[in-house]
C-alpha cells in the first residue's frame, strides 16, 4: 500500500513543473529545414508543391567567436551559406537552410524514429495530387488511403518523399473529419482566413 501512495508522489516530482503558456502565441510562423542542396530543395517546394520564394539572405558565420553556438546551438564554426524563406499557400512558411559544420550528420529518419517528423500539405483533391506527384517522378507510398472509421473518418492521406529523403504527407478532408461533429477545436481549416 505504501508503494501505491509513494509512486504518484515520485512521478509528480519527476515531471517538469507546469507553467503558463507563452503569452501571445498566434500560430506556427515557419518550419525550418536544413537541406543538402538549396537549389534542389527550392525547386521541389516551388515546382512540386507550389510554394514561392519570399526572400533569401546570408551567409552567417563567426570564424573566431561562439555566436553560432550561442544563438543556434550548433558548432561554433558552423556556417549557414544561405537562408531561403518560402510562402506555401496560406499555411505555415518554410525556411530552408544550407549548413556546413565540422560535426554535421546526415539523418535518414523514418516516421517510427523518436524525434522524426513529416510535413503535411492540405490538398483539395488527393487523387489529383497523387497523380501529379507520380507524374513528376516523386516517390510516394501506398495510397491515397481514405479513412472511413473513427474520429479521423473523412480524411484521405498519401505519404511521399523529397529527393533528399524528407517525408511529406498530402491530406484532404473536404467534408471535415468525424470528430468535428462533437465540437471542440478544429485542427485546421481548408479555407483561407478571408473566405
Amino acid at each position: 500500500m505504501k508503494f501505491l501512495v509513494a509512486f504518484p508522489v515520485l512521478a509528480a516530482l519527476a515531471s517538469p513543473a507546469l507553467a503558463d503558456p507563452i503569452p501571445g502565441i498566434r500560430g506556427v510562423n515557419h518550419i525550418g529545414l536544413t537541406v543538402p542542396d538549396l537549389d534542389q530543395a527550392e525547386a521541389f517546394f516551388t515546382g512540386v508543391l507550389g510554394c514561392e520564394r519570399a526572400t533569401a539572405f546570408g551567409p552567417f558565420r563567426d570564424d573566431e567567436g561562439t555566436f553560432m553556438q550561442d544563438l543556434l546551438g550548433v558548432d561554433p564554426r558552423a556556417v549557414i551559406s544561405e537562408i531561403r524563406l518560402l510562402r506555401c499557400g496560406f499555411g505555415s512558411n518554410i525556411e530552408l537552410f544550407q549548413y556546413e559544420a565540422p560535426d554535421q550528420a546526415v539523418l535518414r529518419q523514418r516516421n517510427s524514429d523518436i524525434g522524426a517528423y513529416h510535413i503535411a500539405f492540405y490538398v483539395d483533391d488527393i487523387d489529383a495530387a497523387a497523380t501529379s506527384l507520380r507524374a513528376a517522378g516523386i516517390q510516394s507510398n501506398m495510397g491515397p488511403l481514405p479513412v472511413n472509421d473513427g474520429p479521423a473518418a473523412g480524411q484521405s492521406i498519401l505519404y511521399f518523399s523529397a529527393p533528399w529523403g524528407l517525408q511529406f504527407e498530402a491530406i484532404s478532408f473536404p467534408q471535415g473529419m468525424a470528430y468535428e461533429q462533437e465540437g471542440g477545436p478544429i485542427l485546421w481549416s481548408n479555407t483561407a482566413p478571408s473566405e
